[in-house]
């Protein structure tokens, strides 16, 4: 009885080590970039034309109630059920907020710029919120608050 022959299948490390080359690459590349700011893009920051800031409380029924925060009269109520994304946002800004150890006392200002675009900030944490980017459905749960001129500068 003779042996069966098998073919040589010798494992070859050179496919590997040069894929490990390219990704070695690319994320040296994509860190050098980011922290040299090659390759990235930054748009000088256009001034606001209006601006209004709020507070934002949440009552025993559920409702999110926006005061006006110069005289704390209330400029919209939000029932339960309703205002999914602006819902949305301020839990996570306020959720920011807690793991800062920051209270709900300073507002949130929410900005119209000269080239259109709506800006959310918290006051407390300095965290902006570009609302554009969501849509332009997202984009009216917040533009709302701006149509009223009583209290915009």
């Amino acid at each position: 009885m003779t042996a069966a022959t098998h073919p040589d299948f010798r494992f070859r490390t050179w496919p590997i080590m040069a894929a490990w080359t390219v990704v070695a690459f690319a994320v040296l590349a994509a860190a050098f970039g980011r922290y040299a700011g090659v390759g990235t893009l930054s748009l000088p920051a256009s001034p606001a034309v209006q601006s209004r800031d709020f507070l934002f409380t949440d009552t025993r029924d559920g409702s999110i109630t926006v005061l006006n925060a110069t005289d704390r009269q209330a400029v919209l109520v939000v029932p339960l059920g309703e205002g999914g994304f602006m819902r949305g946002v301020m839990r996570g800004l306020a959720r920011d907020r807690k793991m800062r150890g920051l209270g709900p006392d300073l507002p949130f200002r929410l900005e119209r710029r000269q080239n259109g675009m709506v800006i959310l900030i918290d006051l407390a944490t300095g965290r902006e919120i570009a609302l554009g980017s969501f849509g332009p459905t997202n984009l009216e749960a917040f533009s709302r608050l701006l149509q009223n001129k009583e209290g915009s500068s």
